[in-house]
Parts: C-alpha cells; sequence; structure tokens
C-alpha cells in the first residue's frame, strides 16, 4: 500500500510517500480502506517535532478517516467486511490506503454520509462536542459565540450548537466565510477582520454578552473576548498559536472561566457519549460536515502547509485516495 511516512522532524518536506505492507488487525482490529483522511493542524505541530505528543519514527501521520472494512479481528463482533466506516483514531495512522484502528475506535457511517465527510468526525467534531458540552457544559437557549465558525471545528461546533438549542453568533474574517456560517445554522455572523464587530455582539446580546466563547485562536483574541462574557460565562480555548496578554480583572466582575480543551484528556465514558450522540447526528440530518478542500495524498505536504495558513478555512480539509 501508498503512505506518507516521516522519517525525521521538521517541515513539510519531511513527508515522503512510500510502499508499505499492508497492516493485518490484531483481535480486536479492523483494516479500513482509507477513501479519505481528515487533515488537521495537529498534525502538523506532531510533524515538527515540538509538540507534548512525539510518536516513535518513522511514522504515518493521521487520526481520522472514512472508509470500508476490508478486514477484522478473530473477536471483532460489530463489523464485518465491506462496511463503511469512520475511525477517530489508528495505530498506523491514516494518511494511507489502509490503515488499523482498535473497534473501539470506529464507528458506522450511514449510507447518505460520504467518505469525506466520514474523515471529517474525528477530530473536529469530536473537539467541538467536547469543548460545547463537556468542557463549557452548553446548554439550550444560551448564547455561543464561534471565534472562527467557517473551519472544520468552527462549522462542526455550528451545527452542533444549533441543534442542541443554542443562540450562535459565527465569526469569519470575509463576507464570503459570513455566508456558510449562517449557512450552517448560525443565527448571526460577524466580520472579525473588521473593527467594531464586539460592539455589534454586544448590540445583538442586549448589552448582556454571551454565556459560551468557542475560541480557536486564543493568542489573538482570548483578552477581548473576557470584555464579552455574561455573568457565569465560559471562554472555551480550543486553538492557541502562542501567548497572550489578558486582564483577570475582566473574569472577576461576572466571575467568568477560562476553560482548555484537549481531545486527548477525553475518558473512555466521554468518548462512549460523544460518538454516541456524533453518529446519532449524521444519521437523523442534523449534523453535514462540510468538505472544503480535497487534496491527494502524495500532495500531503502542501495539505499541512495550507492547513497552518491564516488566510481562514473553509469546511474541511481531506486527503483523498
Amino acid at each position: 500500500m501508498k503512505a506518507i511516512r516521516v522519517h525525521q522532524f521538521g517541515g513539510p518536506e519531511v513527508l515522503k510517500l512510500e510502499e508499505l505492507p499492508d497492516p493485518q488487525p490484531g483481535p480486536e482490529q479492523v483494516v479500513i480502506r482509507v477513501h479519505a483522511a481528515g487533515v488537521n493542524p495537529v498534525d502538523a505541530y506532531i510533524r515538527t517535532g515540538t509538540y507534548v505528543f512525539k510518536p516513535n519514527l518513522p511514522y504515518t501521520p493521521g487520526y481520522d478517516a472514512g472508509g470500508m472494512v476490508t478486514a477484522i479481528g478473530r473477536d471483532v463482533k460489530k463489523f464485518k467486511s465491506g462496511d463503511r466506516v469512520y475511525i477517530t483514531e489508528s495505530t498506523t495512522g491514516t494518511y494511507a490506503e489502509r490503515a488499523l484502528a482498535d473497534q473501539s475506535k470506529v464507528h458506522p457511517l450511514p449510507d447518505h454520509v460520504s467518505f469525506e465527510q466520514g474523515a471529517a468526525m474525528g477530530v473536529p467534531y469530536g473537539t467541538a462536542y467536547r469543548g460545547l458540552f463537556q468542557r463549557a457544559h452548553a446548554k439550550p437557549g444560551e448564547t455561543v459565540l464561534i471565534h472562527g465558525a467557517s473551519g472544520g471545528v468552527g462549522t462542526a461546533a455550528v451545527q452542533l450548537a444549533r441543534a442542541a438549542g443554542m443562540i450562535v453568533i459565527g465569526t469569519a474574517g470575509s463576507e464570503d466565510g459570513i455566508k456558510l456560517v449562517t449557512e450552517q445554522g448560525a443565527q448571526y455572523g460577524l466580520n472579525h477582520s473588521k473593527d467594531g464587530y464586539l460592539d455589534e455582539l454586544m448590540k445583538l446580546t442586549n448589552g448582556q454578552g454571551v454565556n459560551v466563547i468557542i475560541e480557536l485562536l486564543a493568542n489573538k483574541n482570548l483578552g477581548r473576548d473576557l470584555t464579552v462574557l455574561a455573568r457565569n460565562g465560559r471562554a472555551i480555548v480550543i486553538g492557541s498559536r502562542g501567548t497572550v496578554e489578558i486582564d483577570p480583572r475582566n473574569t472577576m466582575g461576572r466571575e467568568t472561566d477560562i476553560r482548555g480543551v484537549t481531545l486527548g484528556s477525553t475518558s473512555e465514558p466521554e468518548y462512549r457519549e460523544m460518538h454516541a450522540a456524533l453518529t446519532a447526528g449524521l444519521e437523523n440530518g442534523t449534523l453535514r460536515p462540510l468538505i472544503g478542500k480535497k487534496i491527494p495524498l502524495a500532495d500531503a505536504a502542501r495539505a499541512q502547509e495550507e492547513i497552518m495558513q491564516p488566510s481562514g478555512a473553509h469546511g474541511k480539509m481531506v486527503l483523498v485516495l
């Protein structure tokens, strides 16, 4: 099979397309033929060798994929060869024609959902779900600001929040991005590249502010986020690319919280809850992963360069095989 391999940490150029043997399943493992693999910023962080998690070299990147089961271990009961599935973690990496996963990380993919959409479920939808419901404990009727709502995690958060009965305000950096955000279900869209957009947010909330902020670029926005939180509001930090200066007094008078999110900290019970909700959302149509760029596997280096660009993503980037 063809797979991307990393033999040394560094820039995108260390991603090499190579030929490897097909993986073989252990007793509780599943092999899938990958049709689409998700590209996430964390893939690029890991590749540099500076991330908190550092895999043994050489390795194949990637956590998420959508595809079809080709082989199962002797103790696998939930899946059979030919089943359409999405996986959220692979022991061999998903930037490859075939990927090996423990059966607990494999989930059914409804017929009306594409493989590319399946590849968007693990990191983007898992992170959005964890941020909204397991960290922010968001409730129906609350108002949420999704700061950077046009990318993979952002569109997932919009759909999840709206399905839960929240009032959703999404931001993007262009008029096309705002149009996309409102098409995904946000009641209001704001352009975060324009001065005064937070003043507009306060008008939308009658001066009360928002109950929850899903923050995708905390190093740029967190200081100002704290000024528009409602009483007992929660700022949920999902993404940050550097340091930021804040005024802690902005958390005191309204007793607001800053809470971090790391998908890797999800417990097994939380993981089961998360994907029970996400697979149900796929089945009933409330969740509709939006696919942006489709890039061939051989161009994985370009994909990892583009996923880190500050221009703003529209939907989920995937590698197609």
